[in-house]
């Protein structure tokens, strides 16, 4: 069965936790997918932001957000960005990291699967 978690607000805190257990999800072999609803969508921008935390979690030997994108991508988790999101934010496809698509919430609910929001 396969795993969809909406990322619904614009924390790090929340994306860490999303794309945690997307990883989580593959990690046991299933099918997962992230999608950011809205203003969440600027969580998978590629500029580098100044929640990402990157210092402390180093220090901690953890991944900081960056890191855990580029994670997801290479365990074959789906990104997905809002297109109404990537419209309010201004922002297109090549300002996000790699391997992001376009969707929306028809296609979400289509795919069917287990749906968490974070």
């Amino acid at each position: 069965m396969s795993l969809t978690v909406m990322l619904i607000a614009t924390d790090a805190t929340r994306a860490r936790a999303a794309l945690s257990l997307a990883l989580a999800a593959a990690a046991l072999g299933e099918p997962a997918r992230v999608y950011a609803h809205e203003g969440a969508v600027a969580l998978l921008a590629a500029a580098p932001r100044a929640d990402d935390g990157g210092e402390a979690l180093a220090a901690a030997g953890l991944p900081d957000r960056l890191a855990l994108l580029a994670m997801a991508h290479e365990a074959g988790v789906a990104l997905i960005a809002c297109q109404t999101g990537l419209a309010l934010a201004g922002l297109g496809l090549p300002d996000l990291v790699a391997g992001v698509e376009a969707g929306g919430l028809v296609s979400l609910l289509q795919a069917g699967g287990r749906l968490v929001c974070v």
